[in-house]
């Protein structure tokens, strides 16, 4: 049983470089104890946050893997939309730093002036990066290979304290004052001065959980080391196995490709996405990337993955 802190991923669009009939670019909502994260901004993200019966304006903070435009046309609508409805928060966007100058340019030339203040955070695309950080969560950057500089965004739960138990402190005669300190790891005092060990009055708390998305790349077996062992990674795989050798040249993955980064980081659950549009079915992708990795997933518009 885990704590009733919420780790949950909807999935708002899972297709490439164009959205069909069925699949929009892609975007993810990220809710890690109440914090709203969006990752990545394909054209009609906003259409899915309605659809989905998502609220946009929980949104503080904002991911944006690469600059091509599956991964980011949505964003000035978003913005406007926001600053429509009334929006005073803050909001921070985490990107390249050239999205800085095309958000200003488009707001530039349609005179608009946003109703909260936007604040950038420049991503380095060849360096790991502690990008966002507050008392629950952190949230890092990782160096991805694709044709522009792109990141896949790594989110972490801080350890959570110590469960105390009542049940031991009635027992041991231990004052309910003393639980502030043994949530912080100390020992306690019992009733009569004597020290009582925090592991007599405590249990672990649950193991905290993580999140990877690796958006547009290659297959590159360097990436291992910094997904390794998360609970549940998104990897993309645009092409079967098949299409290859056009996976490599567009620095693309496929679905088998996607498996194999996962079964050798040793990750919990898979979930593969940004499916190019020449394929109607998505059956074949589980099926390929299963014969390597049997708990994979497909990231379809509406799902959600709780940890």
């Amino acid at each position: 049983m885990h704590s009733s802190q919420p780790f949950e991923l909807l999935i708002l669009g899972s297709s490439a470089a164009t959205p069909t009939a069925n699949r929009n670019p892609t975007a993810q909502l990220l809710n890690i104890a109440e914090r709203f994260f969006l990752i990545d901004c394909g054209e009609g993200t906003q259409m899915q946050f309605r659809k989905y019966k998502a609220r946009f304006q929980n949104v503080n903070h904002i991911f944006i893997s690469h600059l091509h435009g599956d991964h980011f046309y949505g964003l000035p609508g978003l913005l406007g939309s926001m600053h429509l409805l009334g929006r005073k928060n803050p909001l921070t966007i985490y990107a390249p730093k050239e999205l800085k100058e095309i958000i200003e340019l488009t707001h530039k030339h349609s005179d608009t002036f946003l109703s909260y203040p936007m604040h950038f955070v420049f991503t380095q695309h060849k360096i790991n990066q502690l990008i966002f950080e507050d008392d629950k969560v952190e949230v890092y950057s990782i160096p991805l290979k694709h044709r522009v500089p792109t990141t896949g965004f790594l989110f972490k739960e801080k350890p959570l304290p110590r469960n105390i138990d009542k049940y031991k402190l009635e027992k041991l005669k231990v004052s309910f004052a003393e639980i502030h300190k043994l949530k912080q790891g100390f020992d306690a005092e019992d009733n009569y001065g004597n020290i009582i060990k925090n592991e007599d009055l405590t249990n672990d708390p649950p193991k905290p959980r993580s999140y990877a998305f690796c958006s547009d790349t290659k297959f590159f077996i360097e990436l291992i080391e910094d997904i390794k062992s998360v609970d549940l990674l998104y990897h993309e795989s645009t092409f079967l196995e098949d299409k290859k050798d056009r996976a490599k040249e567009t620095y693309h993955s496929t679905a088998c490709q996607a498996a194999e980064i996962a079964k050798q980081a040793m990750v919990n659950q898979l979930i593969i996405g940004h499916f190019s549009a020449r394929y109607g079915s998505l059956d074949d992708f589980l099926a390929e990337a299963k014969t390597i990795f049997p708990n994979t997933e497909l990231a379809t518009e509406g799902s959600t993955f709780k940890i």
